[in-house]
């Protein structure tokens, strides 16, 4: 069984205010946690969160729309809701019943699961009320990477869906809903309810808390180095890392398949493996960045440089998709306008580089681009348009 650090106090905090039936807590309403990827947090939700919110007796939901991308993230939604219908007899016979089956054979599968879904016979909510008043439990539904519901209409639907269903479970009929919607980048996670035309517009929006200087004392002593770690320096060099706990992992994996160091020297070398880790991911990016068209190469770094503010189409963002091409090592192989921008964004979309809603907002795929990019100098002036 592999070694896992728990953070059962956050886990119990979190909890908490998920189940909290307190006047005037938005939890209700849906609760966003925002951190960047390979921090730790769909670790801490499967091993900490959910067991904490079953031990208050919540049937819990789990889906992962990262984990299949091919996969439609409405389908993903539906799916993960039918799983929680799974096995549960009496559910199933109440929603048969529901879709006018007078006669009802479970074991003999004669209500089809394919009945539940988006716009079938049995609609989310039907099927999640069903499943909280036969069980008379809180659904609490999880869903990692929820920001990647906007790429697709049906994600979007399902969405609005899984809104009606909360609206219906939290009335005074049933026994609740509650959303716990988490993604690695807040400004994406923030369309799922910055705007009022939005499933869940209101809904609280904070950034979970990265992993702290107790994983550090944790990790130091289940590292098995041939020498101890000092805590404090290995703290540091895990803030240089963004908080990455694989950086360290992979750090650690060099110092043990290293079999020349002496035990009085462990500590330095695992300092050069997790710097020379940083700078192989940095490197690795920046080849990526290099093989990219130039106009392509631009318009991502505009896009990196504005965040949030990005408007792909503006005049002042085309001067800065010129500025970026001038300064670039190649010169433009393409017209700057708008049918060639909409095509550089395609192809940094097939290339897993920009990430774009349904709606057309475009934003980054790894917020951590950014941050290497303006490393290796590449924002600079690109965050403003013209003086």
């Amino acid at each position: 069984m592999p070694l896992i650090f728990h953070r059962r106090e956050l886990a119990e905090r979190i909890a908490a205010q998920v189940m909290s039936d307190t006047a005037g807590s938005a939890a209700a309403s849906g609760i966003f946690l925002a951190a960047p990827r390979r921090t730790g947090k769909s670790t801490f939700l499967r091993e900490d969160l959910r067991p904490q919110l079953e031990r208050l007796h919540a049937l819990t939901l789990y889906v992962d729309l990262w984990e299949d991308r091919k996969a439609d993230p409405g389908q993903s939604i539906v799916a993960a809701i039918r799983s929680g219908l799974a096995g549960k007899e009496g559910v199933i016979a109440r929603l048969a019943r529901s879709a006018g089956m007078d006669k009802v054979n479970v074991g003999g599968l004669s209500f089809d699961m394919d009945r539940v879904g988006l716009g079938t016979g049995v609609s989310a909510t039907r099927a999640l009320a069903a499943l909280s008043d036969e069980t008379a439990q809180r659904i609490v539904l999880i869903i990692d990477e929820a920001q990647h519901a906007l790429t697709t209409e049906a994600g979007a639907d399902a969405m609005f869906a899984l809104k009606a269903a909360r609206d219906e479970l939290n009335s005074s009929s049933h026994h609740g809903m509650r959303i716990v919607a988490t993604g690695s980048n807040r400004d994406k996670l923030a369309l799922l309810r910055n705007n009022r035309d939005q499933a869940f517009f209101g809904a609280p929006l904070v950034e979970f808390p990265h992993l702290g200087r107790d994983y550090i004392e944790w990790f130091c002593s289940h590292v098995n180095l041939p020498g101890q770690l000092d805590i404090d320096a290995a703290y540091t060099l895990f803030v240089e890392a963004g908080f990455r706990p694989e950086v360290l992992g992979g750090a650690a994996d060099a110092v043990r398949f290293d079999f020349a160091p002496v035990t009085a020297d462990v500590q330095m070398h695992f300092a050069q493996q997790v710097a020379k880790q940083i700078e192989e991911t940095q490197a690795d990016f920046l080849r990526v960045i290099r093989s990219l068209t130039p106009l392509q190469a631009a318009v991502f770094r505009v896009l990196a440089a504005k965040g949030a503010e990005y408007a792909p189409f503006e005049a002042a963002t085309f001067s800065l998709y010129g500025k970026a091409v001038a300064s670039g090592a190649m010169q433009v192989d393409a017209k700057l306008d708008t049918p060639n921008v909409q095509q550089a964004l395609s192809a940094l979309q097939e290339k897993g580089l920009v990430w774009r809603a349904a709606r057309g907002v475009y934003a980054l795929e790894e917020q951590g681009h950014a941050e290497m990019l303006a490393r290796a100098g590449l924002l600079e002036g690109l965050a403003a348009g013209p003086p």
